[in-house]
């Protein structure tokens, strides 16, 4: 191991044992004064085991639990930013110039895919987006879950278990569960206004959000929760040298405008022996971003449009709803039933704005009469097409417990769960696919250069009839959890899984925890489990077709094909199939007296067919024999397979490569009462992991491993995530005050798609709040994120040759693919909280 990361490796450790982590120990923080203090940990029941009582800390798995407090400290007012600063095993890169993902970013836990992580909603299972991350961004090739879809006004504390968990919870657990628990009080209104901005002067944002219960009779409730926000975008491009004289700033390279709006709900009311439930709610957001900048004499643009060139504007717009209703009642004494129905939808709109149709504008009046003229003419902004994908889940769950071994409880739960999942691309407006106003590549259209104009509309071009999709597939599952105490000092537990498919078949999954107390201060803990995660009907059905100019200046649908269609079937692709994969975890929790704890886990996941978003396959110009490719198709096998459909390149999704992860996770908290009265609470988290490409395979005998994923597309994979991220977090309570200190370490990424490679180093950046109640009821919140200004390193490699790496000559000082952190710089920002 080098130096460098034995010291670095060394120093972390030392921090964490010193000072203490961030997971556990978060819902027992001191509340302000006059406030109630967050749920203890002692009365949580949390994931990674459906034994009622069950608490982080004496669990078999490693559980991190994130109170209200802990939330409200942060400053940050979305899902996936709190987890970023406070769950260090959890990834929530920032994507620009990337369509849709700029305003829907990738979440990942333990440097896995977004489609790797299972997230529920009160236990229960929350929907996927209908975004599919298709261009060059962490998470490529997948759809996870929208977790920004939900309020943070509405959540009283976040679950996270970091342990593979599909035969528990199902498909998608791979690399864990995020568990997100709703809000029950009922016994006052709280509003929160909030305004930040950024060092830079941009990025202004104002939040706002009111939540409130009321009691139902004598022992039901409803909780309340409205949000809106609006955040102005950010820039951090530089002057584009390359394509404009004078040089000028062209592209925009940051967080995207965005209009956010929330409004959900929590509830129960007692009936009979049990309690109806039900929860819920919808949220829509509004994007504004940019694609990449056409300049004036670039043949995508028209002059008498966009004389100085032109950017467009990408306008999303994301509709989440979803709503679940149960019923859950004791069965007779130790034995509890839960039956639920949980429906959810994301719906992802595109339209183009600031844009052109270059071949609409320059189609000939009569093609056989050039002379006749153009029709100078195309709409500048369109509707490029919608995605939808909706899910319904019904579960039938039952848990209790019997005499098992030596008079012990043996604690059982088993139940089933059936599952509906339907997926549909909507076609855009004619002018933002077709080739001229008649789709015919037979006419030829020629731009501003002379040169064959391109068709569909600039930016992101819009979904064809010929991709429009409406499929879906239902699956059920049926399970079966044990767990007991062998001794006092031993803990056993088991489950099993079985789920079938209507798409793909069946598997049978399973999972072994245990722990043993050595004494009431120290324990050992471990799992090993068997997890798979079943193919999304996004990778199944998602399908596209541009029109792009190729390399050689040859106008070329670029298709990127459904799986088991007649393109990939010709190119010897074989159907989507299952992940699978292997993982263990074996950990210690040191717990010396009240005031200081510490857990160590060490991690492995194996995972086996691996989907990913492969390449694009274009055409042989040289066939196997040396000859060229010209006409005769029995050397050029690629070439041979997309002739019949007219595509001129293709991509799709395919079960490619082999993964293996390892990595540690330290957890510790300190907590010191001083005589005064005040309150130091120290949390630490070390997470370490690496990524590695064990195998890439490819099931077709004309399309080699190396054209299905390469160099690039491994590096993403391996080191696009930081392999290392450590949070130190200080919180002093005294008095009226409450200072919260907090640093967050992310380690090097390394990207080389659009350049060659270069590793970005690690960075901290370092957060600070000051909170002062001027009663109980009301409180002011001064703070400030990254306060040292902190940015990544700039693009360096090839920076002074654009031959090699144009990007930095075109504004492009940060780099593109892997931002951890983003590249914003520092934030700071005001809070007021008031409660009657």
């Amino acid at each position: 191991m080098p130096a460098v990361h034995r010291n670095r490796l060394a120093l972390a450790v030392a921090a964490a044992m010193a000072a203490g982590a961030l997971a556990p120990a978060y819902a027992q923080t001191a509340a302000p004064a006059g406030e109630e203090s967050a749920t203890t940990l002692d009365a949580v029941q949390v994931i990674g085991s459906r034994v009622r009582g069950r608490t982080a800390e004496d669990t078999a798995a490693p559980v991190d639990v994130i109170g209200r407090e802990e939330i409200n400290a942060t400053g940050a007012l979305e899902v996936g930013q709190i987890l970023q600063m406070l769950e260090p095993s959890f990834n929530f890169s920032r994507t620009f110039v990337s369509d849709g993902t700029d305003i829907l970013r990738p979440a990942t836990l333990r440097a896995l895919g977004p489609d790797q992580v299972l997230v529920l909603v009160n236990g229960k299972r929350r929907h996927q987006q209908a975004l599919v991350n298709v261009q060059q961004t962490i998470g490529r090739g997948s759809a996870g879950t929208d977790i920004n879809a939900i309020p943070v006004s509405a959540i009283e504390r976040i679950e996270v278990l970091r342990d593979g968990a599909a035969a528990q919870y199902g498909s998608d657990a791979i690399a864990g569960v995020i568990n997100i628990i709703l809000k029950r009080q009922t016994d006052h209104t709280e509003l929160s206004v909030e305004g930040a901005q950024y060092y830079a002067g941009d990025g202004e944002m104002l939040h706002g959000s009111v939540n409130t219960g009321f009691k139902l009779g004598g022992e039901g409730f409803i909780n309340l929760s409205a949000e809106a926000r609006n955040r102005n975008e950010t820039n951090r491009a530089g002057p584009d040298s390359l394509r404009t004289n004078p040089p000028r700033v062209t592209q925009r390279l940051g967080d995207a405008d965005a209009k956010d709006y929330y409004l959900w709900l929590n509830g129960g009311l007692p009936v009979g022996k049990g309690e109806l439930y039900w929860f819920g709610g919808i949220s829509r957001r509004e994007g504004d971003s940019s694609g990449f900048f056409r300049s004036a004499g670039d043949n995508r643009t028209v002059p008498a449009l966009y004389p100085n060139g032109f950017l467009p504007q990408i306008l999303t717009t994301v509709d989440d709803a979803s709503l679940a209703v149960g019923y859950k009642a004791p069965l007779g004494e130790n034995w509890d039933w839960d039956i639920s129905i949980n429906h959810g939808r994301s719906k992802f709109g595109f339209e183009e704005a600031n844009s052109v149709n270059v071949s609409w504008w320059y189609e000939p009046r009569d093609p056989a009469n050039p002379a006749a003229g153009i029709y100078a003419a195309s709409p500048t902004s369109a509707d490029t097409g919608t995605l939808k994908y909706d899910q319904t889940t019904f579960n039938l769950d039952f848990r209790g417990s019997v005499n098992g071994f030596n008079e012990r409880p043996l604690y059982l739960a088993t139940g089933f769960e059936w599952r509906q999942d339907n997926y549909a691309i909507e076609a855009g407006d004619p002018v933002s696919y077709t080739y001229g106003r008649t789709n015919n590549p037979a006419i030829i259209i020629r731009g501003q250069t002379g040169d064959l104009a391109p068709g569909g509309i600039q930016g992101f071009p819009g979904f064809t009839p010929g991709t429009e999709v409406d499929e879906g597939r239902h699956s059920m599952a049926l399970y079966f959890d044990a767990e007991t105490n062998l001794s006092d000092r031993f803990l056993l537990g088991g489950a099993v899984r079985f789920e079938d498919y209507s798409d793909f078949g069946n598997t049978t999954t399973g999972k072994l925890s245990a722990r043993f107390d050595a004494t009431e201060r120290f324990a050992i803990r471990g799992t090993l489990s068997t997890g798979f995660r079943a193919p999304g009907v996004q990778q199944q059905y998602y399908n596209q077709v541009s029109t792009n100019l190729n390399p050689d200046g040859t106008l070329t649908d670029t298709l990127t094909a459904r799986q088991d269609s007649a393109v990939t079937r010709a190119l010897g692709v074989a159907p989507l199939k299952e992940e699978t994969s292997r993982s263990g975890s074996v950990g210690l929790v040191f717990k010396p007296n009240d005031r200081f704890s510490l857990t160590a886990d060490l991690f492995r996941i194996d995972i086996d067919d691996r989907i990913i978003f492969s390449g694009v396959i274009a055409p042989e110009t040289v066939g196997t024999d040396g000859l060229p490719c010209n006409g005769s198709n029995s050397n050029c096998p690629i070439a041979a397979a997309l002739s019949p459909f007219r595509v001129g390149q293709a991509q799709f999704f395919t079960n490619a490569i082999d993964t293996r992860t390892t990595g540690l996770d330290i957890v510790a908290n300190h907590n010191t009462e001083f005589a005064g009265g005040s309150n130091l609470t120290l949390t630490a988290l070390v997470h370490f992991n690496k990524t590695e490409v064990r195998e890439i395979h490819s099931n077709s005998s004309i399309l080699a491993p190396g054209q299905l994923f390469d160099q690039a597309q491994e590096t993403l994979v391996e080191r696009g995530q930081p392999r290392a991220h450590h949070v130190l977090q200080a919180v002093y309570q005294t008095g009226d005050w409450q200072i919260t200190g907090r640093a967050n370490y992310y380690g090097s990424v390394t990207g080389e798609f659009f350049a060659p490679e270069q590793t970005w180093g690690g960075k901290t950046l370092f957060d600070l709040a000051v909170r002062y109640s001027f009663n109980e009821d009301l409180h002011l919140t001064v703070g400030g994120n990254n306060i040292f200004d902190q940015y990544p390193d700039k693009w360096t490699v090839g920076a002074d040759n654009p031959g090699v790496n144009p990007f930095p000559s075109l504004g492009f000082k940060y780099g593109w693919e892997t931002m951890p952190f983003g590249m914003n710089g520092g934030s700071y920002y005001v809070r007021l909280d008031y409660r009657f």
